[in-house]
């Protein structure tokens, strides 16, 4: 049996922190800061240096990293990988308390375009961010704290055979209707209530008189049981939840698997895989054994944008100004005295928008063209659409395959079928937002918005190295293309 890839590894202990986008920005601002990087603040002045490595975030669920060449001057390139930290999922209701038949539910709305029938019948849990008041010597602040209770605490039963004779002739979801987890059984959860003493978070006495306690979070619009336990993990008092962002996870974990230890079984691959693999480049083409920093005139950039599963049209999302503002920052930092610099730069500048990309089905062979099948353990896939749902053409196609030969990568092509649908990504949104030279690529995957996908060992290696080596390699190669 061959022993499971370093690189693989290490990706399986990034899905297995990263739950949620927040969980994911979090784990990739503690590698950067192990690698040297340090924050920098949108609502504060830059002061930057050449040679030195940096990044912010956005809303907890955006993050920004780049690395200054010592040899940069402004008007100089950046060469950039985009992609994105979240994945279609179930989100928690504003109002999420639901009571049916005897059962406590938990209400909630789809997010993405998710494959909903795989939901069924899982482990589930709740993770995300909470906005919690803490009160220290008499002042109060409120802070961002991310949570995640590690048990499996709800599921989605499906309805029996024995119900619904039909459903193996098709089975349609109702996501208002059939998503709704179950959380508990509402005669244990009285059974419970009633059992507790007097707790401090119900009612408070203040010279013998009852008074109520303000409640920041409403016990009306979630049920205490889950509320209690969310608290419990936060390690904070349920009454100062003031809000939160939930959503619904899956308890499996990510593992490496298959009779060859060659695949990765995991929820979240799109897109974590490439804001993995596009993150450790970043970082090792830029540590000190590495080729680091010395002798680059450009800015070597990874930008991992939330929302890109719903269209990107956020504050953090990749049709936001957060690229355009990163890129305008760093520029001026440097010379904030002439205005064509950033312009400039931008012709200058490349990026790949990496997001992961459909490997051929053994059992769905028809689904793709004859000549366009990425398969697993077969490399980066460099995604082509002539209506221009994705941002790649000869020279930027070029550039990236160039690289992959230097280092004896394999590389892949696809297009979409006629007859069907093509998807995006942040690649054109990006491109015509800046005017920044764009290619699409994506490591092959199966079951993409399952909750539960699967990718190739190999192409999370060939992943990696590939970008590594776009961020050593690409000043010099973009120096030999003729420019009119």
């Amino acid at each position: 049996m061959a022993k499971p890839d370093a690189v693989a590894s290490d990706l399986i202990d990034f899905l297995n922190a990263s739950p949620t986008a927040f969980h994911a920005v979090a784990e990739a601002k503690r590698r950067l800061k192990e690698a040297g990087f340090e924050q920098v603040s949108e609502r504060e002045d830059w002061i930057l240096e050449a040679g030195k490595k940096y990044y912010f975030t956005r809303n907890h669920s955006t993050i920004v990293a780049f690395a200054v060449g010592d040899k940069f001057v402004p008007g100089n390139g950046f060469h950039v990988v985009g992609a994105h930290t979240d994945s279609p999922c179930l989100k928690l209701k504003p109002v999420s308390k639901v009571a049916k038949g005897g059962y406590l539910e938990v209400g909630v709305q789809t997010y993405g375009g998710g494959l909903w029938h795989t939901w069924f019948d899982r482990d589930l849990t709740v993770a995300g961010r909470l906005m919690v008041k803490e009160v220290k010597d008499g002042s109060v602040s409120y802070s961002h704290k991310l949570v995640r209770i590690e048990e499996p605490i709800m599921r989605i039963p499906t309805l029996a055979i024995h119900l619904d004779r039909g459903v193996s002739d098709g089975f349609k979801v109702n996501t208002q209707s059939h998503l709704v987890p179950v959380l508990a059984t509402s005669v244990k959860v009285e059974l419970q209530r009633l059992e507790e003493t007097n707790t401090a978070d119900t009612k408070v006495h203040e010279g013998g008189k009852e008074l109520n306690e303000k409640k920041n979070i409403d016990k009306q619009m979630h049920h205490t049981v889950l509320l209690q336990m969310i608290a419990d993990q936060a390690g904070c008092k349920l009454d100062d939840i003031c809000d939160f962002e939930l959503q619904v996870c899956d308890t499996q974990p990510s593992i490496i698997g298959g009779a060859m230890k060659e695949f990765i079984f995991s929820g979240r691959l799109d897109n974590l895989c490439m804001s993995f693999c596009s993150l450790k480049a970043l970082i090792d083409s830029t540590s000190l054994s590495e080729s680091s920093l010395h002798g680059e005139s450009n800015v070597r950039m990874v930008a991992l944008f939330d929302h890109e599963e719903v269209g990107s049209n956020s504050a953090q999302g990749a049709g936001s100004p957060a690229m355009l503002d990163a890129l305008s920052r760093i520029t001026k930092s440097f010379n904030s005295s002439d205005p064509k610099l950033l312009e400039k730069a931008i012709q200058r500048s490349f990026l790949v928008s990496a997001d992961m990309a459909h490997a051929l089905h053994p059992n769905y062979m028809d689904k793709h063209e004859d000549n366009h099948q990425p398969k697993l353990h077969s490399g980066l896939v460099i995604k082509h659409n002539a209506n221009q749902r994705y941002a790649t053409n000869a020279v930027t196609a070029f550039i990236f395959r160039e690289i992959a030969e230097r280092h004896n990568l394999p590389v892949q092509d696809f297009v979409i079928r006629n007859d069907m649908q093509c998807g995006s990504t942040i690649g054109p949104i990006l491109a015509s937002g800046l005017g920044i030279r764009t290619v699409d690529v994506g490591a092959p995957q199966l079951s993409m918005h399952s909750i539960r996908e699967m990718c190739a060992v190999d192409d999370v290696r060939h992943s990696y190295e590939h970008f590594k080596a776009f961020f050593n390699e690409f000043t010099e190669l973009d120096g030999k293309i003729v420019v009119d």
